[in-house]
């Protein structure tokens, strides 16, 4: 073939966009990318999601780190007292009779992965926790059926409660942060990481009952130990107003924990 017919043929294959054999290909190469990218987005999504929820997912809470959330027990619609300061002095997750946990890690037992509320459940006489059951500790009476009794999912609640005859369901609901609108469940606690500022509440109720966010004061209290371990200084946090409509929690993550003694008694919600 001429020189000259050589580059009329590659003119006109350039014209038509390629020879039949190149535009019969599939760009695997684009869709392969197109792909890639997709995947890489929706882990970055999940990763943001999760650090989110668990604020110590970095690593956190480091050796020497003093940070605090707030705890409540709901039991068939019996908010109980704070749980009184932890008789475990050796504890470095524990209470301090005020609503709060205090995590607190001096070693690498109590920090970063290990800094969970299954640790805190633990390390604290009488308290039970596991993914299906919990025991708020202190000495059942007629009067406080709720305190020092073991409840595990499906059981019924017992006479002289809110929900009697109702079967009721473990539900670990978590704020990750204060400011959090929506909130997530802790299936988990032996996995489940503490974070600085979390509202948490262990309830046993019916289904669809409406979960409260600990009290107010409580959340106000951790404001305040929140603002003195970040400034030192001792300045009085503003008081907290806490919606009287708990918001729907949302599944995020199940385990076991417990051993015995005793704590007061509880309070009946009104």
């Amino acid at each position: 073939m001429a020189r000259n017919d050589t580059g009329k043929w590659v003119a006109r294959a350039a014209a038509t966009g390629g020879g039949r054999t190149y535009r019969g290909q599939r760009p695997t190469k684009w869709y392969a990318s197109l792909v890639l990218i997709c995947i890489v987005g929706v882990a970055l999504i999940w990763l943001s999601r999760y650090q989110r929820q668990n604020p110590s997912s970095s690593g956190q809470p480091a050796i020497g780190t003093h940070w605090v959330a707030a705890l409540s027990f709901d039991l068939c619609g019996t908010t109980l007292p704070v749980l009184p300061t932890n008789p475990n002095a050796t504890a470095q997750i524990t209470t301090q009779g005020d609503g709060l946990i205090h995590i607190s890690p001096t070693t690498s037992d109590n920090a970063g992965a290990n800094a969970t509320l299954g640790k805190f459940a633990g390390e604290y006489p009488g308290l039970t926790l596991t993914s299906t059951s919990v025991r708020y500790p202190g000495q059942r009476s007629s009067s406080q059926p709720t305190v020092g009794k073991t409840f595990t999912d499906d059981e019924k609640c017992p006479a002289g409660t809110r929900f009697a005859g109702q079967q009721g369901q473990l539900t670990i609901q978590v704020y990750p942060t204060f400011t959090a609108k929506t909130p997530v469940t802790a299936d988990d606690p032996d996995t489940f990481r503490l974070g600085n500022g979390q509202l948490i509440t262990v309830a046993f109720l019916p289904n669809a009952k409406p979960i409260p966010k600990p009290p107010g004061t409580t959340i106000t209290l951790m404001l305040q130990t929140m603002n003195q371990n970040l400034t030192g200084s001792t300045t009085t946090a503003p008081s907290v107003s806490v919606p009287s409509t708990p918001a729907t929690s949302t599944p995020l993550g199940k385990g076991t924990t417990g051993s015995g003694s005793t704590a007061p008694s509880g309070q009946p919600a009104k």
